[in-house]
């Protein structure tokens, strides 16, 4: 997959969606919970395959601040004082491509640690 950049990052806070249109034409609409859940930090995602943490209780997380990191990445500051993350620009595009399943399969975790998610802004 060639590496595709961002040309539009557009983070509308009321939804708490973060927009990311690509320089191939897709545009992805991320919620905020998706991007937390889904962190490149260490603390989530582990140190390797099969160490990834399930992040629970981030139904309304929200971001504070978008910080780009050179020109191949993004560090997201969240509400729940998360910040570790790096977001590349191969990252978020991965998320976008592959969006709906790894949200199914974030559902189909908590469901399987006994967690009830509520609906945002519950």
């Amino acid at each position: 997959m060639s590496k595709q950049v961002p040309t539009e990052i557009q983070l509308h806070q009321k939804s708490r969606v973060l927009e990311v249109a690509f320089d191939d034409g897709r545009r992805f609409e991320f919620p905020c919970e998706y991007l937390r859940v889904y962190s490149p930090s260490a603390e989530v995602a582990g140190h390797g395959p099969g160490q990834e943490v399930l992040q629970i209780g981030k139904e309304d997380v929200g971001i504070n601040a978008i910080e780009q990191v050179g020109n191949y990445a993004v560090q997201l500051v969240f509400d729940d004082n998360h910040d570790t993350g790096l977001y590349s620009w191969e990252y978020l595009y991965e998320l976008g491509i592959h969006q709906e399943q790894r949200w199914k399969r974030y559902l189909e975790r908590l469901e399987e640690a006994g967690y009830q998610r509520k609906a945002p802004g519950e």
